[in-house]
């Protein structure tokens, strides 16, 4: 799920972070965090859903290997009596970072985790982002949160045919049904537009008419692009960082996204933009069929 409105008279983009800068979150932290001790929480305004437990009930915990199921992060803690972990996602606007010695928490700074090895904060202006204890993934609220995600990209138990197999029954645009998220995740706004275009494929074409030879290109050309998302550090269109404080650069590499009323990069069209789904969606007719 990725947001993006543009007014009359020029382009404001709100984007939050998708499965590329999530993952590149969690990569950043899994190896710093891994073994810290927690030493204590604090929380600031609410954020989307309570924590789930007292901030006390933290300490002593011990921080395994930083995990990622679509745009949640995961982070198992435990010790001799207690195993569980903290469910984190970064909403609209957030970010996470890792300091030894951090400010004093700002107006967006809303959960301080402060261990052996740095404070790590959730810093969220719109405080859609979320921090829940869970005893596991396995069940509530951690199993009732990530019921409806779709496979992931890079699993290889999503072959063509498991791409293929519903989108069969379905009657709405590719791109729309991509950025469900149910079937599989990571095909944000930015990331859709892109692996359509790679593709060759109409973002308007409807799911039940794209044939399995076509999903294969398709599954190919998004995991390209989210692979080399992830490479370049994600896409950072208004304030996305790591948790080093390092911004994306793969927006300058997007081949339509943003890039509407240009020529075409591989023909002699024009890119188009078109809204669907209240999204902006970006493509060139002239390459992509439906």
């Amino acid at each position: 799920m990725s947001g993006d409105s543009r007014g009359g008279g020029g382009h404001h983009n709100v984007r939050m972070p998708e499965l590329p800068e999530v993952e590149v979150t969690r990569a950043t932290l899994c190896e710093r965090l891994l073994g810290a001790t927690v030493q204590g929480a604090t929380l600031g305004k609410p954020l989307r859903w309570p924590l789930g437990c007292a901030a006390a009930d933290l300490v002593g915990l011990k921080a395994g290997a930083m995990g990622r199921r679509g745009k949640y992060l995961w982070l198992p803690l435990a010790n001799d009596v207690q195993a569980g972990g903290l469910l984190l996602h970064l909403g609209m606007s957030g970010s996470l970072n890792l300091a030894d010695a951090p400010a004093p928490p700002g107006p967006h700074d809303h959960f301080d985790l402060r261990t052996t090895r740095g404070t790590l904060r959730l810093t969220d202006p719109r405080r859609f982002g979320a921090v829940v204890w869970s005893d596991g993934l396995a069940v509530d609220p951690a199993a009732k949160l990530l019921a409806r995600l779709g496979q992931e990209p890079f699993d290889p138990a999503l072959t063509p045919a498991a791409l293929h197999r519903p989108l069969k029954s379905r009657r709405v645009a590719i791109k729309t049904a991509l950025m469900a998220g149910d079937i599989v995740v990571g095909a944000g706004n930015i990331y859709a537009s892109e692996a359509l275009f790679h593709a060759g494929i109409d973002p308007r074409t409807l799911c039940h008419r794209i044939s399995l030879a076509r999903c294969e290109r398709l599954l190919q050309a998004l995991r390209l692009v989210l692979g080399r998302a992830i490479e370049l550090g994600g896409s950072t269109l208004r304030d996305f960082k790591d948790a080093h404080g390092m911004a994306g650069a793969f927006q300058s590499e997007a081949r339509v996204y943003g890039r509407d009323g240009q020529g075409c990069l591989r023909c002699e069209g024009t890119v188009l933009r078109i809204v669907q789904a209240q999204r902006s969606t970006f493509f060139c007719p002239g390459c992509q069929r439906r």
